[in-house]
């Protein structure tokens, strides 16, 4: 059995608690099929001594910046006070090439300062996006997503973003059944799309008005029917415009991209858990053919369903792969 993944964070002095404890509650949650970990995760500070909160409590750990070297992912979350700048830059200069690092929230102010996101993009809290822009104009910031994955370099948005974050992690590492197993564990939403808008406006709903969830179960319980907008409308019993304004309001993204991530996400849970022949779950997931599946697939993911099948299928060899 290899050894579980190490995630260090590193708590700086002023660090919020609610986002210092997301990768361990998250990552802690990501179990193997004998339920062992998945993950190992290590807090640090840069000296190893305590560090004060944003709350009225301080932190005792028992790692320093040393942590960072056997890091396999770095976890950087929010703070309010001052860091040592030239302690970090040595610290982070020790990092294995080809670490994973990660900030929440406006822990991205970290990497920028370091020169780790110039030229790439990267998001932050909505509300320190001006004051970011202005720190760091050589980064691509888009402070409108709950997180950017850049492959090595992955930022998200304030606090519950961080949650979405490491699932978002914990799937690309060992697919969507353990992801969505961790987010059960720890009662949160399995799934939000790293594009979805930081701030929604949702408004008060009147009386006995339960806005576009019941149409969204509904149309959960269709995915393998060609639904259209107007399907969607009429089942809800509004208009297409008025339709496509709620779910904007209450989602966060139109009705037409809503229903192609849970036709992805249904796809992606058969070729992880069954052994049917990819036209049959292309069929099942509503793109009607194995085409229109690898197009979406690839479009959303880089990968093909077969080489998806590989990575994640507990038996993914060449049985499982025939299309």
């Amino acid at each position: 059995m290899s050894a579980p993944h190490r995630v260090v964070v590193l708590a700086l002095d002023g660090v919020i608690p609610f986002e210092l404890g997301i990768p361990g509650r998250i990552f802690g949650a990501a179990r193997g099929p004998a339920e062992e970990p998945l993950y190992e995760v290590l807090t640090c500070t840069l000296d190893g001594r305590p560090v004060r909160t944003a709350a009225d409590f301080a932190v005792v750990v028992d790692h320093d910046a040393s942590a960072l070297t056997g890091a396999d992912t770095i976890a950087i979350p929010p703070f309010t006070g001052a860091y040592d700048q030239a302690a970090l830059g040595t610290a982070l200069d020790g990092v294995r090439p080809g670490t994973r690092i990660m900030s929440i929230c406006t822990g991205s102010f970290v990497l920028a300062a370091a020169g780790l996101l110039d030229g790439r993009p990267a998001t932050s809290h909505w509300g320190e996006a001006d004051r970011f822009r202005r720190m760091f104009p050589d980064v691509r910031l888009d402070p409108d997503v709950l997180f950017v994955d850049d492959g090595d370099l992955l930022t998200s948005a304030g606090a519950a973003a961080g949650v979405d974050l490491c699932l978002h992690v914990v799937r690309r590492d060992h697919g969507s059944e353990v992801a969505n197993r961790a987010a059960r564990r720890c009662v949160v939403p399995p799934w939000r799309d790293g594009g979805q808008a930081q701030y929604i406006e949702r408004p008060v709903p009147e009386p006995y008005d339960a806005g576009t969830a019941p149409v969204r179960a509904w149309a959960l319980e269709r995915l393998d029917l060609p639904l259209s907008l107007a399907d969607l409308a009429e089942q809800a019993g509004m208009s297409v415009r008025t339709l496509s304004r709620r779910f904007r309001e209450e989602v966060g993204m139109s009705p037409g991209r809503w229903l192609t991530r849970q036709r992805i996400d249904r796809a992606r849970h058969l070729l992880e858990t069954s052994d049917l022949p990819v036209d049959r779950i292309a069929r099942l997931a509503g793109f009607g053919t194995a085409v229109s599946l690898r197009q979406h697939l690839h479009a959303t993911l880089g990968v093909s369903p077969i080489a998806y099948r590989r990575t994640f299928h507990p038996e993914g060899d060449e049985r499982l792969t025939r299309a």
